[in-house]
C-alpha cells in the first residue's frame, strides 16, 4: 500500500492507475452487464455498419461488436494474468536455483543466458506448437516464453542482495542457503519482481492477442480480443471499426499495464532490465604445502587455548591470465582473551583474510590452507551441519557499514532473535527476550522497544553495537571486526572500542580487529600483524609499533598525525601506489616503493623470521631510513588568503 501511494503521487502514475483500473472493472463487470447481449444473434442486422443501436456495427451473425469488446476484456485480462503467473513461477525457480544450488547451480544460469537471446514471440510460437491449438496450450506457451528474461533478473537481483553484508551475516550465524532465501533475499528483491511482472502482463496480453489472431489461441465459441481482431478483419474494408476496436482495446491494456510498471519502477528507483556476467571457470592453483614446523609464528602443536588457527592461507580468484592471489600465504594464530589488529591499506588482502576465515568466499573464489582451524574444528573439511552451528554459536562478524548490517526489511529483534531460534531451540518468545537482553548488554538504550523497529530507525553507531549484540546472541568465541569504526565519528568509535574491549574483559572473547587506522590498533590491541600484498611483512605487540623494525610499518606510523606534528607542514605520505593483486612484482612487493630496497629486494621476496619482539619480513629490517629533505613550511596566513 505505500508503494501504490508512492505511485499515485505523480501524475504519470495517477494517470496509470486510473487507466489500469478502469480495465479492470471492465474485466469484472462486463460479462455480467452484457454477456448476454453480446451473445444474442440478430439475423437481421448481419454485418451492420455503425448506428446509434450498434456504435461500432455487428459481426456476420448480427451480434453488438462493442458488446463483444467489452465482455472480451475479461477472457483477455485472464489469460494475459495466467501467463505471467507462469513465467513468474517458472522464472523464479530459474532464478534462485543458482543460489540455492551453488556451483551446480551453473548450467541453469547458462541456460537462461542462451534462453534469453531468443526473441520472445519466437519462443511463443515454438512452445504453442508443442502445447497445441486452444487457450491452455498459448497459456503455457506464452509464460514459458516470458520466464527466461524473469529469471534472469532474478538472478541479477539475488546476487546483488546475495553480497550484502546482513545475509553475510545470516550465513555466520549458521542459517541455512534456503532460509536465508526466503528471509533475507527474496523480501528485499520482491518490489522490482513485482514491477517486472506488472510490465510483463502487458507484454503477456499483446503475446495472447497476437496467438489468438493467428488462430492458435482462444477457440469458438469463446472470444478475446485476438479473436475478435480476427474476425474483424475479413470485413476491413467494409467497416474498419470491426478489426480496429479489439486492437485499440489492447494497446489500452497493455498501456495500462506498461505504464503502471514503469511508474512504480520510477518511483522506487528501479530498472527494468537486468545484466548478469558470466563467471570465469578458471580453477587457481593450489597453494604450497609446506611442513607445519617451517611455518613462521604458528606453532606446530597449538596451544590448549588456542580458538583460531591459519597456516598458509591462499584466496584465489580467477584472472584474464591466470589465477589472481589476493591473500598469499597469511599464518597467525590466536588465543582465548587475545585481540590481535591487522593493519594495512585498502587491498592490502585483510578483508579478505577475515572472509576467508569466516567461509563467506564464494566461487569462483577459492580458498586453500595447510590448515585454517577454529576451535579445533577444519574449516576446509566441507559444509556440514555441525560446522555451521558451530560457526552460528561461536564466531561473530562485524562488518565495517552499520547500514548494510542488518536487512531493511525485518525488526532489529527478529533478526537477532533467528540465530538463537535456529541453534539454541529457543521459542519465539524466549529468542526475543534474549535479543532485548543482548541489546541492553551493548548499551542500547530502551531496548524492548528498540527490538521492534527497523534499522533504519538506529543511528550508525546504535547499528554497529546492535551488530555486536547480534554476534553475542551465543558465546562467541572469537569476534572478527572488519574495520568496524570506520563509517562512525570518532566518539561513536571510541564507544564502539570500549565495548569490544570491556566484552573481552567479561567473557575472554579473543577479536581480530581490521582496521587501516594504526592509531586504532595500537590502542586495543595486543598484537600486531600488518599486511601488503596479501602478505603478513610484521608481526609485533602492540605496546612495541614504535620500534616497528619493517620501512612499511614505519611509513604507516608516520602518516598517523599527532600533537606534535608541525600544522605547516603537508602531512607524511607513503609513496607511491599499493600492488595491484594480478601483478606482483618479483621479490619484495613493497620494493619499489621502499627507500632501502636494492637489487636483492627486487628478486628474493623475504620470509618472515624471529626478531625481538615479533617477526619481520624484510631484508633491511630496522636499518635507519635515509633522511628526507625537508620540506618547505607553508604559510597559513598566505594559504588562507
Amino acid at each position: 500500500m505505500r508503494t501504490l501511494s508512492r505511485v499515485v503521487r505523480t501524475p504519470l502514475g495517477l494517470a496509470a492507475v486510473i487507466l489500469l483500473a478502469l480495465v479492470l472493472l471492465t474485466a469484472v463487470f462486463a460479462p455480467i452487464l452484457w454477456g448476454p447481449q453480446a451473445a444474442a444473434i440478430d439475423t437481421d442486422a448481419i454485418l451492420a455498419p455503425p448506428s446509434a443501436e450498434h456504435p461500432i456495427g455487428t459481426d456476420g451473425l448480427g451480434r453488438d461488436i462493442l458488446l463483444r469488446v467489452l465482455v472480451a476484456t475479461r477472457l483477455s485480462i485472464v489469460l494475459a494474468l495466467m501467463a505471467t503467473a507462469v513465467a513468474v513461477t517458472v522464472g523464479l525457480i530459474l532464478g534462485v536455483a543458482p543460489y540455492l544450488l551453488g556451483r551446480a547451480g551453473r548450467g541453469v544460469t547458462w541456460f537462461v543466458s542462451v534462453a534469453v537471446a531468443f526473441p520472445g514471440l519466437l519462443l511463443a510460437l515454438f512452445f504453442a506448437v508443442i502445447f497445441g491449438v486452444g487457450w491452455v496450450g498459448a497459456t503455457w506457451a506464452i509464460g514459458l516464453a516470458g520466464a527466461p528474461s524473469f529469471a534472469r533478473l532474478c538472478q541479477t537481483l539475488i546476487a546483488g542482495i546475495a553480497s550484502r553484508d546482513f545475509v553475510a551475516a545470516a550465513r555466520v550465524g549458521g542459517v541455512g542457503r534456503t532460509r536465508v532465501l526466503f528471509r533475507h533475499i527474496l523480501p528485499n528483491v520482491g518490489e522490482p519482481l513485482i514491477v517486472n511482472a506488472t510490465i510483463g502482463a502487458g507484454g503477456a496480453l499483446l503475446a495472447f492477442a497476437g496467438l489468438s489472431f493467428i488462430g492458435l489461441g482462444v477457440q469458438p465459441p469463446e472470444y478475446d480480443w485476438g479473436r475478435l481482431m480476427m474476425e474483424g478483419l475479413s470485413g476491413i474494408y467494409i467497416n474498419p471499426l470491426a478489426a480496429l476496436a479489439p486492437g485499440i482495446a489492447v494497446v489500452i491494456a497493455g498501456l495500462a499495464f506498461n505504464l503502471t510498471g514503469e511508474a512504480a519502477a520510477r518511483t522506487l528507483g528501479l530498472g527494468t532490465t537486468a545484466v548478469v556476467a558470466k563467471l570465469a571457470a578458471i580453477q587457481p592453483r593450489r597453494a604450497k604445502r609446506v611442513p607445519a614446523a617451517a611455518v613462521q609464528g604458528t606453532d606446530a602443536a597449538p596451544a590448549a587455548d588456542t580458538v583460531l588457527e591459519v597456516r598458509d592461507l591462499r584466496v584465489a580468484f580467477p584472472g584474464a591470465d591466470g589465477p589472481i592471489e589476493p591473500v598469499r600465504g597469511v599464518s597467525f594464530s590466536m588465543r582465548r582473551g587475545q585481540i590481535v589488529g591487522i593493519v594495512g591499506e585498502s587491498g592490502s588482502g585483510k578483508s579478505l583474510t577475515a572472509l576467508a576465515i569466516a567461509q563467506l568466499i564464494e566461487h569462483p573464489g577459492v580458498v586453500d590452507a595447510e590448515r585454517l582451524a577454529f576451535l579445533g574444528e577444519d574449516l576446509l573439511a566441507g559444509d556440514t551441519a555441525a560446522r555451521r552451528k558451530l560457526l552460528g554459536t561461536s564466531l561473530a562478524l562485524v562488518f565495517q557499514d552499520p547500514m548494510t548490517s542488518f536487512n531493511p526489511t525485518r525488526k532489529m529483534g527478529a533478526q537477532l532473535a533467528e540465530a538463537s531460534r535456529h541453534h539454541h531451540g529457543l521459542t519465539k518468545k524466549q529468542a526475543h527476550a534474549r535479543a532485548v537482553d543482548r541489546l541492553e548488554a551493548v548499551h542500547i538504550s530502551e531496548a524492548a522497544r528498540r527490538a521492534g523497529q527497523y534499522p533504519h530507525e538506529f543511528s550508525g553507531g546504535m547499528r554497529q553495537r546492535a551488530m555486536i549484540g547480534a554476534g553475542l546472541m551465543g558465546t562467541p568465541s572469537l569476534i572478527i571486526a572488519d574495520e568496524p569504526t570506520t563509517a562512525l565519528d570518532v566518539t561513536v568509535q571510541k564507544r564502539i572500542l570500549e565495548l569490544l574491549m570491556s566484552i573481552r574483559d567479561e567473557t575472554g572473547t579473543a577479536i581480530l580487529l581490521i582496521s587501516h587506522d594504526v592509531s586504532v590498533v595500537a590502542e586495543v590491541c595486543d598484537r600486531v600483524l600488518v599486511m601488503y600484498a596479501g602478505r603478513i611483512v610484521e608481526d609485533l605487540a602492540a605496546d612495541r609499533l614504535a620500534e616497528a623494525r619493517h620501512p612499511y610499518t614505519r611509513a604507516l606510523l608516520a602518516a598517523v598525525p599527532d600533537m606534535s606534528t608541525d600544522v605547516r607542514r603537508p602531512l607524511a605520505t607513503v609513496p607511491g601506489r599499493p600492488v595491484d593483486p594480478a601483478h606482483v612484482p618479483a621479490g619484495c612487493a613493497f620494493a619499489a616503493r621502499c627507500p632501502l630496497a636494492d637489487a636483492r629486494c627486487r628478486t628474493a621476496d623475504p620470509e618472515l623470521v624471529a626478531v625481538p619482539g615479533g617477526e619481520v619480513a624484510c631484508w633491511h629490517a630496522g636499518e635507519a631510513l635515509p633522511v628526507a629533505v625537508d620540506e618547505p613550511a607553508l604559510d597559513l596566513e598566505e594559504v588562507l588568503r
